[in-house]
C-alpha cells in the first residue's frame, strides 16, 4: 500500500490505548508529525509514573494500581498502597515513547538523528517489513520493586525519594518533548 494511503487509513482508526486518548503534553508534537508529508505516528506516551502489580516472571496479568502523566505527590502513592496486593508491586517511571512511520529510510534516519540529538538515546528503526517504523524513546527509566507478597519492602523515606526522582525525570521528559516540537521539520 502506498505511504499516503497507509497514513490516511491508520490515522482514521480509533485509539485503542488503555487511556483512550493522546496525552496532553505530547498532542502538539503528535499533530505536527501527523501533518507532515513524510511521517505519521502509530503510538505514543508522553511519560508516566506508575505502580504496577504483577506476578513474578509473568507479563500477562499485570495491572496498574496507579498511573499519572503528571507530577505526583507522596500522598497519592501512599493512598494507592493502602491495600497492597499479594503480587509484586513495582514503582516505575517510563519516559516518552513514540512510534512513527516514515515514508523512506532517509526520512527515518533524519527523524532518528533529531531524536538522538535531543537526548532520546534509545531510538532506532523497529521494522521495515510493511512500513518503516521508528521507535523514539529515552533512557530515563526508573523501575524498582517496592512490595512482595503484600508486604512493603521499603521505608517511607525511600518512597519519597522515588517520587521526587520520578518527578524530576518527568520534568526532563516534558522539556525534551517541547524541544522536539520546536525542532521538528518534516
Amino acid at each position: 500500500m502506498h505511504f499516503e494511503n497507509q497514513k490516511k487509513t491508520f490515522l482514521a482508526k480509533l485509539d485503542k490505548s488503555k487511556k483512550g486518548d493522546i496525552d496532553k503534553d505530547i498532542i502538539l508534537l503528535i499533530n505536527k508529525v501527523n501533518k507532515s508529508k513524510n511521517y505519521y505516528t502509530t503510538s505514543s506516551c508522553s511519560g508516566r509514573i506508575v505502580l504496577l502489580a504483577k506476578e513474578l516472571g509473568k507479563k500477562k496479568g499485570s495491572r496498574w494500581l496507579f498511573s499519572s502523566h503528571e507530577k505526583i505527590n507522596f500522598k497519592e502513592i501512599k493512598k494507592s498502597l493502602e491495600k497492597i496486593p499479594k503480587q509484586d508491586v513495582y514503582f516505575r517511571f517510563e519516559p516518552l515513547i513514540l512510534h512513527a512511520a516514515a515514508k523512506t529510510i532517509e526520512d527515518a534516519q533524519r527523524l532518528i538523528n533529531l531524536a538522538r540529538d535531543l537526548g532520546f538515546k534509545r531510538t532506532g528503526i523497529q521494522s521495515t517489513k510493511n512500513r518503516i517504523i521508528i521507535e523514539i524513546a529515552s533512557t530515563e527509566i526508573l523501575a524498582t520493586i517496592i512490595s512482595r507478597k503484600g508486604k512493603l519492602l521499603i521505608e517511607e523515606d525511600y518512597l519519597k525519594v522515588l517520587v521526587e526522582e520520578a518527578n524530576k525525570r518527568l520534568d526532563r521528559t516534558k522539556k525534551k518533548i517541547k524541544e522536539f516540537y520546536r525542532k521538528f521539520i518534516s
